[in-house]
């Protein structure tokens, strides 16, 4: 089967259901040169996972210059060598070990109880709009200190960043709004930043004011880009996240059954979630060098696009790859949320992501209370889950039913 038979990746076929195109790719067609998004397509897991590593300085991400930069400002991710380390360093420790227990894992409990207790008596909710895009933009805005009230504000921010990022067809609207947001954004943080300086609390964001690491500090442009970043990533996947998670175990009632009576399966439901159906489907990279993959070589200076959702199904890694299966024994869930993960949706190598402990204490933390809450947990009658999106993707909805508890 040639390229051309492949459905487009802005084709509204492909937006329906991607996967069907992600085997034809890896098949038949594992490199593409796709003209619309001046990138080329990469789809088979080895190749991504080696574009991930970079273990030989092969690909950088040059590209975020242009993709994330006019709505976030420069970013850790666009940093390399010394300067990414010690900018990492500066954060990394706010999202791991004892401050991840001790001051935050509280604040997701209580906040996750908070939006259950609205619909734990109704006996009925949609799992996405009253908990999903509720909790982790409600965490992080806590996390930095930020006045809760502003939530709407925060939601529509990351959406547009969001949408500026998916933006594969080049809406010049989505463009303006992206860009926009990023003038909002600075006008509504930058002043907090400065007043977080001179009069620090107990926050992540008075944290990162504070942080020192070999003599360097963030500034506040850092610091705000870096609140984007967070706000954006960290709301984005997470929703979608929840949003899978209980799709695919709705879907699966006899693995709901098995995570329902054993809660020590929920790291294992959230990583097949991660490899089966990724929040985030692509990441983008910059070849440094020519470089050969399979399919073919890639010029130096070319955009990379690395289909995340494509490699995490590619049959030579996984057995039965289109199976959603939480006892699978090809995928580590000791390693699954570190950078030594064998699925590829927080990426590899030194741009890890650096919530990934964070996604894991929100997706543990909610699906635990929300099976407690909903112990008959079940789909709304006639309701069948389906995703939506193409650079990110998850549920847009996901009605429930189940009996109502008091407590």
């Amino acid at each position: 089967m040639s390229p051309t038979r492949v459905p487009d990746i802005l084709s509204p076929e492909f937006a329906a259901n991607p996967y069907p195109a992600y085997r034809m790719m890896r098949d038949t067609a594992p490199l593409i040169w796709h003209e619309a998004t001046r990138s080329y397509l990469v789809s088979r897991y080895e190749d991504v996972q080696r574009v991930f590593r970079d273990r030989n300085g092969e690909f950088t991400t040059d590209n975020y210059a242009w993709q994330i930069e006019p709505v976030h400002g420069r970013t850790i991710l666009q940093l390399s060598g010394r300067e990414h380390a010690v900018r990492r360093a500066l954060v990394a420790p706010a999202f791991r070990g004892s401050d991840l227990r001790e001051r935050f894992l509280p604040v997701i409990e209580r906040i996750s109880r908070e939006l259950i207790d609205v619909f734990r008596h109704t006996g009925s909710a949609d799992l996405v709009a009253d908990y999903g895009a509720r909790l982790p933009v409600s965490v992080i805005a806590e996390m930095l200190g930020l006045d809760a009230a502003d939530h709407p504000r925060f939601h529509r921010w990351y959406t547009s960043v969001i949408a500026f990022l998916g933006n594969l067809s080049g809406d010049p609207g989505v463009t303006a709004a992206g860009e926009r947001t990023r003038v909002e954004f600075a006008a509504y943080m930058l002043p907090i930043i400065r007043e977080r300086r001179e009069h620090p609390g107990d926050d992540l964001l008075s944290t990162l004011c504070a942080a020192e690491v070999d003599g360097v500090r963030m500034s506040n442009e850092d610091i705000k880009a870096f609140c984007s970043l967070l706000l954006a990533a960290g709301g984005e996947t997470t929703d979608k996240a929840i949003g899978g998670i209980f799709a695919n175990l709705l879907r699966h009632p006899d693995q709901l059954a098995a995570v329902r009576a054993d809660r020590g399966l929920i790291p294992r439901a959230f990583a097949e979630t991660l490899r089966y159906t990724p929040p985030v489907h692509m990441i983008m990279r910059q070849s440094a060098t020519e470089v050969t993959l399979s399919g073919g070589t890639v010029p130096p200076g070319a955009t990379v696009t690395c289909l995340i959702g494509a490699a995490n199904r590619d049959g030579s890694r996984y057995r039965d790859a289109d199976r959603f299966d939480i006892f699978r024994d090809d995928l580590t869930t000791a390693t699954a949320f570190s950078a030594a993960a064998d699925h590829l949706s927080f990426a590899l190598g030194r741009h890890f992501c650096v919530g990934a402990l964070l996604a894991k204490a929100e997706i543990e933390i909610g699906v635990d209370q929300l099976l407690d809450a909903m112990p008959d947990l079940r789909l709304a009658d006639g309701f069948a889950p389906t995703e939506q999106g193409v650079f990110t993707r998850g549920p847009h909805s996901l009605p429930v039913h189940f009996t109502p508890t008091d407590t």
